[in-house]
C-alpha cells in the first residue's frame, strides 16, 4: 500500500505526526495496520526500559527525572504512559502527558498515553506493538510507564529490555510480593521518596532479600523530585544495554505468545458474550464449560 509506504518513511524520519498517526492505527486495528506492522524495519538495538511499581510510588516523576538525564546527553526519548482502564465504565485517566509537562513539548520527547483496555498486567497486546514502531522511528531509548503491582506487572518482561520496580519507604508489605514474583522481572529495584522516615532501613531490608534470593539485583535510593539519585540510577541503566542472546529469545517467545493470543481472542466480542450469558445463565441446566464449549464451536464453525 503506497500510503503505508509512505507514512512509514516519514516515521523513519522521526515526523512525530507520522509516528502519531502510526500508532493510533496500530492501537485501534485500524485498515493498513497489519501491512504497516508488517513493513516495519524495527531497530532492535534501541533499548525499551520498563517502569513498574505501586501506585503513588513516584514512577512518572522518575521518568521525568529520567527523561532529564538523556536530554542532558543530547538523546531523543519515546514515552509510552499505561493508564488503567475501568473495569466499570472503561474510561481510562490518560493523565501522565499532564504529570510529564515539564517535558512533553520538547522537540527531543515523544510522549503517548494508552490505556490497559481492561488487560490485567499492565500491558496489551497493542503495547508491544506500538514499542516496535516507536523502534523504528529514531528514538535513542523508549520507556514504558506500566500501570503498577495492582495488575500484575509481571508481563512488563515481556517486553522491556530493563525493567526497574519502583517503591517507596511505606511499601513494606511489597517485600512478600517480591519473594513471589517481583524477584523474576526485576532488573533494578528503586527506592524512591528515600527522604521519608523508615527509607534506609526498608532499603536494607530490600537488599538482604535480593542478596538471598537473586543475583546482582541492585537496589538504588532516589528522590525523583528533586532529582536525588537519578543520575546514578541511569549510568546504571546505560550500562546495562540491550539484553543477550537467550534473554532476547525469551522476549521475542513471549512477545510471540502474547500477539498470537490476542489475534485468536480478537473476534470475541465481551458484550457480545455477556448478552449471551444473560440468555441462558439463568436456566437449571446452564454449565458454563458446556456454554463455553458452544460458544467457541460457533466461532470456529
Amino acid at each position: 500500500m503506497r500510503d503505508i509506504s509512505v507514512l512509514l518513511a516519514e516515521v523513519g524520519h522521526g515526523s512525530y505526526l507520522s509516528i502519531a498517526r502510526a500508532l493510533t492505527l496500530v492501537e485501534n486495528d485500524l485498515e493498513g495496520s497489519e501491512e504497516l506492522l508488517r513493513q516495519l524495519k524495527i531497530d532492535h538495538s534501541v533499548p525499551v526500559i520498563g517502569i513498574t511499581g505501586p501506585p503513588g510510588a513516584g514512577k512518572s516523576t522518575l521518568v521525568g527525572a529520567l527523561i532529564h538525564q538523556l536530554l542532558s546527553r543530547g538523546k531523543k526519548i519515546a514515552v509510552l504512559a499505561v493508564d488503567p482502564t475501568s473495569a466499570f465504565n472503561r474510561g481510562a485517566l490518560l493523565g501522565d502527558r499532564i504529570r510529564m509537562s515539564t517535558h512533553f513539548n520538547h522537540p527531543r520527547v515523544f510522549i503517548r498515553s494508552i490505556a490497559t483496555r481492561g488487560v490485567f498486567g499492565g500491558l496489551s497486546a497493542k503495547i508491544i506493538e506500538m514499542a516496535d514502531v516507536l523502534r523504528a522511528a529514531g528514538f535513542d531509548y523508549i520507556i514504558i510507564e506500566t500501570v503498577g503491582v495492582g495488575q500484575t506487572e509481571i508481563e512488563i518482561s515481556a517486553l522491556a529490555d530493563i525493567t526497574v520496580v519502583v517503591l517507596v519507604p511505606e511499601s513494606g508489605d511489597e517485600i512478600q510480593h517480591i519473594k513471589s514474583g517481583l524477584m523474576e522481572i526485576a532488573d533494578i529495584f528503586v527506592v524512591n521518596k528515600s527522604d521519608r522516615d523508615g527509607a534506609d532501613s526498608f532499603a536494607n531490608e530490600l537488599q538482604k532479600v535480593v542478596h538471598y534470593q537473586a543475583a546482582e539485583i541492585p537496589v538504588f535510593k532516589t528522590v525523583a523530585d528533586k532529582s536525588i539519585g537519578v543520575e546514578e540510577l541511569f549510568d546504571y541503566i546505560v550500562g546495562i544495554g540491550t539484553k543477550e542472546n537467550e534473554q532476547q529469545i525469551y522476549l521475542y517467545t513471549e512477545k510471540a505468545y502474547r500477539l498470537i493470543q490476542y489475534k485468536r481472542m480478537k473476534d470475541i466480542d465481551k458484550k457480545a458474550l455477556s448478552k449471551r450469558l444473560a440468555q441462558v445463565c439463568g436456566k437449571d441446566d446452564f454449565n458454563l464449560y458446556n456454554f463455553i464449549d458452544t460458544y467457541l464451536g460457533f466461532y470456529s464453525s
